[in-house]
């Protein structure tokens, strides 16, 4: 009985320790053997012995690399494991991404949006864009293990519906990913857009030495997602980090929210272009950035106000959870030190200088591609990757 029972628990153990590799391998994309180490808290001979016994069952591949001037073996999950699909669904913009467990990305494509697009419209083009883009690089449907969407609107991810009504019209009460599931026959996951350049800023990106980070998107509207201690923090039904609902003139104009004077009123894509409309015409918001950009005096000072505005809120959003860096990403932060410059000096003026680690506020290093990268990457994390240790090595994915 004591030996069987002693078998039984070494074969959990194993189980649980090969199941802890892969998963961390998953998370990250690609380890050395020695960060595999200081990420899972095992052994080297153990680490060492997993990877050679994954990589004979084929659910890793390992690649030379080097680390600190030295060779390195590099672990990556097989891309016989599965593939996943992030797809960004902006005001303007649908952009949607094909990536394996690696965080490669093998196939992307994107194509404008009308102004208030219907939600089954955009659905429908989703769906066609993911079929087309496995057909370009050889692959079916069945080989997708999960589809992450992001919005530009905070999210209960435990119905994927929109938790504020108003903000996108059309798309309230929609069960966003039981309607995209039932087209694509494949599990789908929703998180708002802020929240998933969070993460894959936080994971690939300019935040990826931080434990703790604000990502902020300033685009047609404003939002931040906010990580704390490597995770993205949510909030109860979706609702963390929406600074565009934040009051900031309680004189202003009503809200898509129904609120009064949020900062989207004042620095979303609506606002700025109005302001604009009386010396520059009918502009878009590309149009504005372009031109500030090029040195339009005008356009330039509209975007370093909205700068200054963003980071006031930021500051306060800074002071209660304490960041060690903000990332700025969306549209508007193509215009470069013209927003974050004046968005900097707002936060610094309003955020008591902090000796041992000062924040730092700097552009986002996926640029536009955040969104779209942190929904693919909500995909691969949410797929359920287990190793079972039953005779033979076996992948579930579900």
């Amino acid at each position: 009985m004591t030996s069987k029972a002693t078998a039984g628990s070494q074969s959990s153990l194993r189980e649980a320790n090969r199941s802890l590799v892969l998963q961390t391998v998953q998370r990250w994309g690609g380890l050395t053997q020695v960060e595999l180490v200081a990420a899972t808290g095992l052994s080297p001979a153990t680490v060492s012995t997993i990877v050679r016994d994954l990589l004979s069952a084929g659910l890793v591949d390992t690649a030379v690399t080097t680390r600190s001037g030295r060779r390195a073996q590099l672990v990556t999950v097989a891309r016989r494991v599965g593939l996943a699909v992030g797809i960004h669904v902006g005001h303007r913009h649908l952009r949607i991404a094909l990536g394996d467990f690696a965080h490669e990305v093998v196939a992307e494509q994107s194509l404008p949006l009308p102004t208030d697009h219907r939600v089954d419209t955009t659905l429908d083009r989703a769906a066609l864009l993911v079929v087309d883009l496995l057909e370009r690089v050889g692959a079916s449907l069945d080989e997708i293990t999960g589809v992450g969407v992001g919005v530009p609107a905070p999210v209960d991810s435990a119905t994927g519906l929109i938790s504020v009504r108003g903000i996108m019209r059309g798309w309230d009460e929609v069960h966003l990913g039981q309607t995209l599931s039932k087209r694509i026959g494949r599990p789908v996951f929703v998180d708002n857009d802020a929240n998933l350049g969070a993460l894959a800023e936080s994971t690939l990106g300019a935040a990826k030495a931080f434990r703790d980070s604000v990502y902020v998107r300033a685009s047609y509207g404003v939002g931040a997602g906010i990580v704390i201690d490597g995770r993205v923090h949510r909030g109860f039904a979706g609702t963390a980090g929406e600074i565009g609902h934040v009051q900031v003139n309680s004189a202003g104009a009503i809200c898509g929210c129904g609120n009064r004077g949020c900062l989207d009123t004042v620095v979303g894509a609506a606002a700025l272009v109005e302001s604009l409309r009386v010396n520059r015409g009918a502009l878009a918001l590309r149009d504005v950035i372009q031109l500030a950009n090029e040195g339009d005096q005008g356009c330039a000072r509209v975007v370093a106000d909205a700068g200054a505005q963003i980071g006031a809120v930021v500051a306060g959003l800074g002071q209660a959870v304490n960041p060690q860096i903000v990332v700025v990403g969306g549209e508007l932060a193509e215009t470069g030190e013209l927003l974050l410059g004046p968005m900097r000096e707002a936060i610094t003026r309003r955020i008591p200088v902090n000796q041992i680690a000062p924040l730092e506020v700097v552009p986002a290093a996926l640029g536009g591609r955040a969104e779209v990268v942190g929904a693919l990457l909500l995909a691969l994390q949410a797929a359920d990757v287990e190793v079972r240790v039953d005779g033979e090595d076996e992948v579930e994915v579900g």
